[in-house]
């Protein structure tokens, strides 16, 4: 069974940092690319950034210089390692994999989620005093 699964959220103080891990289970990612979206309550989902099958990585503008994505093919995982975090970073956050180029031009050309990605179930982040 194709499955990613999220892990890492929790609640954080302003300035703090978390890493979110994105694991695959029934398939290897080595040839995927892998993009972390979040969304909070209220608002449309949001790529936050993508790591193609070559490395090669894109940020939203909200949070570069802030936040690093990793890839372990060992691990068959993809991180997300999130520094200086801020309230407006509050959601929940998405990992999805895709390897046709459709979706991955939608995730790492354009930080956009479509129908052919395959999608984990979220995990919560809170950034709160």
């Amino acid at each position: 069974q194709v499955q990613l699964v999220e892990s890492g959220g929790g609640l954080v103080q302003p300035g703090g940092s978390l890493r979110l891990s994105c694991a695959a289970s029934g398939f290897t990612l080595d040839y995927y690319a892998i993009g972390w979206f979040r969304q909070a309550p209220g608002k449309e989902r949001e790529g936050v950034s993508c790591i193609n099958d070559n490395d090669g990585k894109t940020y939203a503008d909200s949070v570069k210089g802030r936040f690093t994505i990793s890839r372990d093919n060992a691990k068959n995982t993809v991180y997300l390692q999130m520094n200086s975090l801020e309230p407006e970073d509050t959601a929940v956050y998405y990992c999805g994999a895709g390897d046709d180029a459709l979706s991955v031009k939608a995730m790492c050309e354009r930080l956009r989620g479509i129908s052919t990605i395959v999608w984990g179930k979220g995990t919560q982040v809170t950034v709160s005093s």
